[in-house]
């Protein structure tokens, strides 16, 4: 017999802080009906009270989905009654609130004196606000977790303080999390066995571990705080996460599968749908899978050398710890083309974890179509790439009506563009040193105003001569940060998508606006 490892997924809470990876809310929905084919346990869907988008989110997600869907909460009381109002709809429902309990963080938050005039003052009143977000919350929702943030950095003796207390006002699920990334997996493994110690009736409670990949230790001090007597892991997929990510969910349950030997625990994960979960949320976020990254990288079950190959002919086991089909990667697939119907394009999406209605069906089987005439065989990460576009799109207000580009070796680069939202349309011209740079400029005198870009990339992001280009880019307004994201045949169209998707986001709000002291990274 096995023990049961609850895996609580902050992709889209925890996950989308990471920088360039904001998600629009048809976008996380469409995450979270993924997240559920996958089985995760718990999904945290986002901070309610920190925007209008962050709620609505929350909201739909928990309309939608029927596993258990968590909204975090600091330890204020506005905070959780715009969680208790999120989650109304939802069928498992958790509120997570959390403290600071590091003397860095308690210093730092809560320098004012009228939180106490001395360290152990403060401290009391951490405990003190932690009991009443912990109360509050348990009034409206059997299910509450609490986390003691940067736990990883915490003084054993008041951690276990700050948790008993946690348990006693209801907390059903606490968390240790290493917010920095600073512990080493034994030293983190001993901090959760002192609070088995220490802690009264911590049998009441589920331990939690949620761990960030500062030093790249994120999975491996997952793992030491399950051995240590955790019994939640909270991860993201791919990793994604604040500075340097999280723990992997791919690589946590993998691991835990691989090294039965080792570590009897189970999850319920379908260990099929990790494929495809990793290439949706690479899609809709714009965060790009490198290709040795373990278990979903594109390099993960290949072999080049020589040796590895003779070994891999005559024995997979050779070099293979796990089979491509467990994780969902498999070679079989659907060729579709122009002559391919809708319901062959549903289908193919179906098995790839997109749902769609007639109307998005429609939407989408157009910009098929017109793929199809110019790649003429589209494959799987052409329809994830479609898929996410056409998802973007439907949120979209301004839209790039026309685009003709003028270029050569001897010719000034020229852009004339057509903007359209609803009935209103803007069209103008202008040159620049390449032409995308035109294209910019042009739109930017259409709208008669300057967006300054932080970054700009692009990238390949299918095979084949008619490959899809993909433009990200990163504009700054008021000092926040709106990202873009444009796809096409033609990169200097998919940069103009990319440009207007970010001054929409601009216009519309949707990038989260956390002010430093709300921000909170487990």
């Amino acid at each position: 017999m096995t023990e049961r490892i609850i895996i609580f997924d902050t992709t889209l809470r925890d996950g989308e802080q990471s920088p360039g990876a904001a998600l629009s809310v048809p976008e996380k929905v469409e995450i979270a009906r993924q997240l559920e084919k996958l089985n995760v346990d718990v999904i945290e869907a986002g901070f309610p009270v920190s925007s209008p988008a962050q709620f609505d989110a929350v909201r739909r997600i928990a309309g939608t989905v029927e596993i258990g869907v968590a909204a975090l909460a600091r330890a204020h009381e506005k905070d959780i009654l715009a969680a208790r109002d999120a989650l109304k709809e939802a069928v498992k429902p958790r509120i997570h609130t959390f403290s600071s309990t590091s003397d860095y963080h308690i210093l730092g938050k809560f320098g004012d004196a009228r939180y106490g005039a001395t360290l152990s003052e403060k401290r009391q009143t951490v405990i003190c606000m932690s009991v009443e977000a912990v109360q509050l919350a348990k009034s409206f929702c059997d299910d509450v977790e609490f986390s003691a943030e940067d736990a990883g950095r915490t003084d054993d003796v008041y951690l276990a303080e700050v948790i008993a207390a946690a348990i006693e006002a209801g907390a059903t699920t606490v968390n240790i999390p290493d917010t920095t990334g600073y512990t080493l997996p034994g030293e983190y493994r001993a901090k959760i066995e002192a609070l088995r110690r220490r802690v009264p009736h911590i049998d009441r409670a589920v331990i939690s571990v949620h761990c960030h990949n500062d030093l790249g230790l994120a999975v491996a001090n997952s793992l030491a705080g399950v051995q240590g007597g955790a019994r939640q892991i909270e991860c993201t997929i791919n990793g994604i996460g604040e500075r340097a990510g999280n723990a992997a969910l791919e690589e946590i349950v993998m691991a835990l599968k691989v090294r039965g030997d080792r570590m009897p625990f189970h999850t319920g994960i379908v260990t099929r749908e990790i494929y495809n979960t990793s290439r949706m949320v690479s899609g809709f976020t714009g965060m790009i899978v490198q290709p040795n990254k373990a278990v979903v990288g594109a390099n993960a079950f290949a072999h080049e050398s020589g040796i590895h190959q003779d070994g891999m002919l005559k024995s997979r086991e050779t070099y293979e710890i796990m089979t491509p089909e467990e994780v969902g990667v498999t070679e079989t697939r659907i060729v579709l083309g122009r002559h391919s119907g809708r319901h062959g394009l549903k289908a193919r999406l179906l098995e790839l974890g997109y749902t769609v209605n007639e109307e998005e069906l429609n939407r989408l089987y157009s910009r098929f179509t017109d793929l199809a005439d110019k790649k003429k065989e589209i494959f799987d990460d052409d329809l994830r790439v479609l898929m996410g576009d056409s998802v973007t799109r439907a949120t979209e207000g301004l839209t790039l009506d026309f685009l003709q580009v003028h270029l050569g070796t001897h010719a000034i680069p020229t852009a004339v563009v057509r903007l359209r939202r609803e009935e209103r349309v803007w069209e103008e011209s202008a040159t620049g040193d390449g032409p995308v740079a035109a294209v910019f400029n042009a739109i930017e005198r259409a709208l008669d105003h300057s967006y300054p870009i932080e970054s700009y990339q692009v990238r390949s992001v299918t095979s084949g001569r008619g490959a899809l280009g993909e433009a990200l880019l990163r504009i700054r307004v008021n000092g926040i940060a709106y990202n873009g994201r444009g796809v096409s045949t033609d990169v200097v169209e998919a940069s103009a998508r990319a440009f207007i998707m970010a001054i929409n986001h601009v216009e519309q709000n949707q990038n989260i606006t956390r002010p430093i002291d709300w921000a909170y990274t487990g």
